[in-house]
């Protein structure tokens, strides 16, 4: 498949300001599928909202990845995005959404609209996927025994992140660098564990695997999975080893990167998230942690290059010495695309 040239077709970094009433949220190249918000000014929950679970009259159903609860249906229109829009979305007037004089961040990702039901796997789900982006928002429910769940990617997930949306549970994340036999969770700083969660089976073009454990297949409980296949020039899933220097580990990507997600899997520590609308420059400062509700943070430590990450000091959360961790990264854009025009770093 020919490589994505202009990235910001299937993902994009938008920040907007709160108000006391709705804010509409625009200027995105596509119909936003999965967003996923977060207060920078003040403490506040992180929030996501999909189209494949929907909500209800007063806006989309939340699931807050530093918390471990259940799935919440808005009980009024102030308390989640409201509604969806071509180009973007409408957030209600307060809550982790919105709040007067407070800054907020947006990531949303395209997938394919609000599903269609899937068969591929032991398990009937409800998939939301573009083959091209590499992304899809997969709904089953859980039968407490060994299955499979189709994903509608036509390639293999590098990374899946699940959530029990009936029930207090962890988030509950597969990835490449991690492996089969193990797991890593979201919502805290773990470092990967051993683990029942993927049926110690790696994931096939068409399905992944769910073993018995209850954060990914308790018995009629319904779940969410936000699943990922690298893609050319567009997203990177992998893992690397710290040096603990300024002089830090260079990750290769192949693109200008626009978003990533760092997480030490070897010991403790924070899934730190950077994006290149928060920071315009080098070296990136603007820090926000997935696991914790708190304000942004600063730390001089992330270079976005032409063609991958560069890190500029020892933190425990991405460049510890000798520590392994792993990554997600989106791109801003690509190295060089099938147009040959290059790109430069920021």
């Amino acid at each position: 498949m020919a490589q994505i040239n202009k990235p910001t077709d299937y993902f994009e970094t938008k920040l907007y300001a709160g108000s006391s009433s709705n804010v509409t949220v625009s200027g995105l190249d596509f119909q936003p599928d999965w967003i996923w918000l977060k207060n920078r000014t003040n403490a506040g929950n992180h929030v996501v909202c999909d189209v494949v679970r929907g909500g209800n009259s007063n806006g989309l159903g939340n699931l807050y990845p530093n918390l471990t609860d259940a799935e919440y249906l808005p009980s009024s229109t102030n308390d989640s995005i409201e509604t969806i829009n071509s180009d973007g979305f409408v957030v209600g007037g307060n809550g982790n959404t919105n709040g007067s004089g407070e800054n907020f961040v947006s990531w949303s990702w395209k997938a394919g609209g609000t599903g269609s039901s899937n068969t591929d796997g032991s398990i009937t789900s409800t998939v939301s996927a573009s083959t091209v982006s590499g992304f899809s928002i997969v709904s089953y429910t859980g039968t407490g025994a060994n299955a499979t769940v189709g994903h509608g990617l036509g390639a293999v997930p590098k990374m899946i992140i699940v959530k029990d949306r009936s029930a207090v549970k962890n988030w509950t994340v597969y990835h490449i660098g991690v492996g089969n036999d193990k797991d890593i969770l979201l919502d805290v700083t773990n470092a990967e564990n051993t683990s029942t969660a993927w049926n110690n089976t790696t994931p096939t073009s068409s399905v992944f695997s769910i073993g018995t454990l209850g954060n990914v297949n308790t018995s009629s409980n319904n779940y969410i999975a936000y699943c990922f296949a690298e893609k050319k020039g567009f997203s990177k899933f992998g893992s690397y080893t710290g040096n603990g220097s300024t002089d830090g580990t260079f990750i290769y990507t192949g693109f200008k990167p626009a978003f990533v997600i760092f997480k030490k899997t070897s010991a403790t520590a924070n899934w730190s998230v950077r994006d290149n609308k928060r920071d315009s420059f080098n070296a990136g400062d603007t820090n926000l942690f997935a696991n914790l509700s708190d304000a942004e943070s600063s730390s001089n430590d992330v270079d976005f290059l032409s063609n991958g990450i560069k890190l500029r000091n020892a933190g425990n959360n991405w460049n510890s010495s000798g520590a392994t961790y792993i990554y997600m990264c989106f791109a801003e854009s690509p190295l060089v695309g099938t147009n040959n025009i290059p790109t430069t770093a920021r």
